[in-house]
C-alpha cells in the first residue's frame, strides 16, 4: 500500500519514476516507512505528451515502454510486477537474456 501510496504523491506531482524495482525501495528503520530511491532516469510528466525513450530494468519494464509510448502507468505496471514476484517469489516473465526477457 505504501508503494501505490508513494506512487500517486509522484505522479501528482508530474514524476514518472520509470525504474521502479525492489533495489530501489528502502525502508526507513523504527517507523518502517517505505521510500523509492534513484530518481536518475525518472521523467517528468508534460501534459499528454507520451514518452518515447526505451528505459528501465528488463523484468520491470511495461510493454508501453517497449513499444516507446507512455506514461506514468509504466511505474504501476512494474509495481504489479513487484507484487506478483513477491506472491510467486519469481519473476512473471524468464529468458536467457534480457533480449528474450522482454
Amino acid at each position: 500500500m505504501q508503494l501505490l501510496n508513494a506512487l500517486q504523491y509522484l505522479h501528482a506531482k508530474n514524476i514518472i519514476h520509470r525504474d521502479l524495482k525492489p533495489e530501489n525501495m528502502l525502508f526507513e528503520n523504527g517507523s518502517g516507512y517505505m521510500k523509492i530511491i534513484d530518481f536518475g532516469i525518472a521523467a517528468k510528466k508534460t501534459g499528454s505528451v507520451p514518452l518515447t525513450q526505451r528505459i528501465g530494468t528488463p523484468y520491470y519494464i511495461a510493454p508501453e515502454v517497449l513499444c516507446k509510448r507512455y506514461n506514468e502507468k509504466c511505474d504501476l505496471w512494474s509495481a504489479g510486477v513487484i507484487l506478483y514476484m513477491m506472491l510467486t517469489f519469481r519473476p512473471p516473465f524468464t529468458g536467457d537474456t534480457e533480449v528474450k526477457v522482454m
